[in-house]
Formats: structure tokens, sequence, C-alpha cells
């Protein structure tokens, strides 16, 4: 019994410090068996107190009159199943006959509480279908993403979510983003990890980066093109746009348009190209929109208002020419001058680090997610890399990037830097690096995003 008693102390010792210590190896070792128990338990109890239940059907009541038996209790929803994750559990539920989605989210925080868990949240599968995530522990405190994730073309994880699922930047599905935050909010961070993710991929990157090259330069050898300056980048831009139309009439030439050619064989963008046809897809990362465009004469002005309207015409037709824009900015609102609000708009993508001020917050999410902008108000100073992320179906979560280091960045760059393409109309841009540079061991992350 001694021997017993010793080894349950040192089992709960264990726990408890893995808890505290290292919560992911708790919730694996532990947590994930006894939460799916007490959800299991408390199930009915729990759906009866939180209001997610529907009294029986009037021939289950009749019978019971007639039978002389128990009333039957309310009915919840039924649990089609519950998977256990790295990070929580999924709970895939059946709703009852009038029954909502919007009960469930409407519910999440008092189901929260009962089933002892980190964060709920709900997402509609189908209709009259669904899924409920739990997760177990604070997953964006120390963020570990996956060691495998879905590949495919022109989609890149680039951050975990609060449930624990991973966020992708899907450019085929979002073509055009927008990314805000300020000074020491993450954002370069996210940055990052952006470029290591598409570093791999047959992509051309192209940079502007008005403070001198100090944020993309260190990972020029994976870049076809770069500007450092307003004047080149208004020169780049016009390449791009002209770049464009000549993958127009590339397409143009493609299309196949007679009686006898079925319709998903019809070229309508780059992806319906033949592989030996397909031009090289293009992702242009602008570090700081507000530096291209203010002005301060009447000479900037006109080339304010040519970068602009470039932007805008990469926004408006560049999706299927294969052109995709990352704008990044510290500050983002309508007094940087017309055109702007105009950008705003093809921008589906939105993703919020903490801001300074309401305004940006409301640029990026006051037209698609009203909820979202106090989200993104309220990130605290000491969470840095934390983020709002939302497109404009009106769907938002949070997500924080994991830690990058610039010379892990510059050592990923290095390593595929083969796969730079030779772009003819970007020639002029393409930047010079040297010799290769040898990768240098970079130092352990910090737990922290940066």
């Amino acid at each position: 019994m001694t021997a017993f008693t010793v080894a349950l102390v040192l089992v709960v010792a264990a726990a408890g410090l893995l808890r505290w210590r290292r919560p992911a190896w708790y919730w694996l070792a532990f947590g994930v068996t006894l939460a799916a128990l007490r959800v299991l338990v408390r199930y009915r109890s729990v759906m009866d107190a939180c209001g997610l239940t529907v009294p029986p059907a009037r021939w289950r009541l009749s019978l019971a009159r007639a039978t002389n038996q128990p009333i039957p209790e309310p009915r919840p929803p039924r649990i089609r199943r519950l998977r256990p994750t790295r990070t929580g559990l999924v709970l895939r539920l059946k709703l009852r006959p009038g029954q909502d989605v919007f009960d469930i989210a409407a519910a999440s925080d008092r189901l929260r509480h009962s089933f002892s868990m980190f964060g709920v949240t709900s997402r509609e599968v189908r209709s009259g279908v669904v899924e409920v995530r739990m997760t177990g522990y604070d997953v964006l405190k120390r963020v570990q993403m996956p060691a495998e994730t879905e590949t495919r073309a022109m989609r890149v994880p680039v951050a975990l979510r609060e449930d624990g699922s991973v966020h992708y930047r899907d450019y085929r599905a979002i073509p055009h983003a927008l990314t805000l935050g300020a000074t020491e909010s993450g954002k370069s961070v996210y940055q990052r990890n952006l470029v290591a993710g598409l570093a791999p991929l047959d992509v051309a990157l192209v940079g502007i980066d008005c403070k001198q090259g100090v944020e993309l330069f260190p990972l020029a050898r994976r870049f076809s093109a770069l500007a450092d300056s307003p004047d080149t980048a208004a020169e780049l831009l016009d390449a791009l746009v002209a770049r464009m139309a000549d993958v127009y009439r590339l397409i143009r030439t493609q299309q196949r348009i007679t009686v006898d050619v079925p319709d998903a064989e019809i070229a309508a963008d780059i992806w319906d190209l033949p592989d030996e046809l397909r031009p090289t897809p293009v992702v242009v990362l602008v570090d700081e929109v507000a530096e291209l465009a203010l002005y301060a004469t009447k000479e900037e002005e006109r080339r304010r208002d040519r970068i602009i309207t470039a932007l805008v015409r990469l926004a408006q037709l560049g999706r299927a020419a294969g052109i995709y824009l990352e704008i990044c900015g510290q500050r983002f609102g309508s007094e940087l001058g017309k055109g702007i609000t105009m950008l705003r708009a093809q921008l589906t993508g939105r993703t919020a680090h903490r801001l300074n001020d309401e305004t940006s917050a409301n640029m990026a999410f006051g037209d698609i997610a009203p909820d979202a902008v106090l989200a993104a108000i309220q990130i605290p100073a000491e969470l840095r890399g934390l983020a709002i992320a939302g497109d404009a179906s009106g769907g938002w979560h949070r997500i924080r990037a994991p830690h990058t280091s610039l010379r892990q960045a510059v050592n990923l760059c290095n390593r595929y830097a083969d796969r730079t393409p030779d772009l003819p109309e970007l020639a002029p841009f393409r930047p010079t690096t040297g010799t290769a540079t040898e990768l240098v061991p970079s130092a352990k992350a910090s737990p922290a995003t940066a």
C-alpha cells in the first residue's frame, strides 16, 4: 500500500509539473483522456443546463402516457464523433429539429466552463451538423506547429489558430491580403514565416521595402526582384503590370474555344494552362505601404498616383495572371490619399496585429467583420505576434505565428536560392547578392513569438 501511495504521489506530481512547464505534453499524457471522460459523463446535464436540448417529440409523449412510462427527458444534440487531437477535442454534433448553429456558438463560453476546457469554438460543417473544437490549453502561449501540414500549390502554413488548427495562406483561394501591425507587434515575424513557407515552392518573390531594404534584402537570394525606394518601386510595379498584360495575351492564345473542347479545358487563368506553358506565379510583398503613398512635392504626388494606380490594377486583374499581393504596413487609412480604399476593397485577406489606433482596425475589418475590430484593438503589448485574421466571408480567428529569427529565414532563403526564377521583365530589379553565403547555425528559437 505504501508503494502504491508513493507511486500515485509521483504520478500526480509529474502531471502537475508537466501541466505547468509543458502543457502540450501534459495534454497528450493525461489531459486528453480526462477531458474525453469528462465530456461524455457530463454531456447530457451540461447541454440541458446550457439550453441546448429540445423537448421530446409528441409521439414519444403520447406513447409514454399510453404505456404509463416516465416522461422522456429533453434530447441534446447527438454526438456523431469524438476525436482527440494534439491540442484538444473535436466534437461533431447532429442538431435536433429546431436547433441552430448559432445556439451552439452563443453557448461557447458556458460549454468551456462546464467541460473545464481552455477554449471552445464551433463551425457548421453542413446543414444540421456542427463541429465543436475544444482546446485543452493555451496553444498560442507557446506556438508549436504540427510536424506535418497539408501541402498544396500556393498554400503555405504561417501560424497557429486559437482552436489548435493550422492557419494557411492560400493564394488560390485568397489572392491578395492586407497585414497591419504597429512597431514590435510581430508583423515582421509573420512576414518571415510567409517567405519561409514560399521559399521551397516554384514561385517568384518580388519585394518592395522602402526602409532601405533592412527587412527584405537579407533574404535577397530567394527574391527575383527587390526595390528599396519609391522611385524604384514605381518602375518595378510598371514592369509587373506589363508582365500581367503579356500573361493575359498568352492565356488568350491558349483558350481553345471550339465546339469540341470541353468547358473544363478552356483556359481562364494560368492554372488552366499546360504545365510547360504556365508562367511562374509571382508574390509581391510590400513591406510598408504608407511610404509609397506619402508625398511632399508635386513630383512625388505624381509618383504616388502612379504607384497606387499600378497596385490597384494588380489587385483587380492580377489573380488570373498569377500575380498575388501581400500589402503590409503599420498604418492604413483613407488619409493616405485617393485610391487607398479602392485598393483595400481588393485585398480579401486581412490580418491585424496590435494596432495603435482604432481607425486602422476599422480599415482592416470594419467592412467584413465588425466584431473583429474590438478584438484587434484589445491585443496586449506583451503578446507579440498575436493577430486577428479574417477574410471577406466575415469569419475571423486569433492566430500567432511561430518565432522565426531573421537568421533562420536567411538560411532558408539561401538553401532554396536555386529555385529563384529569372524573369526577363524583372531582370533590371534582380538584387545583387554576390557569392553564396554559408549557412550559419541559428540560435535556439525563443518559446514566445517576437
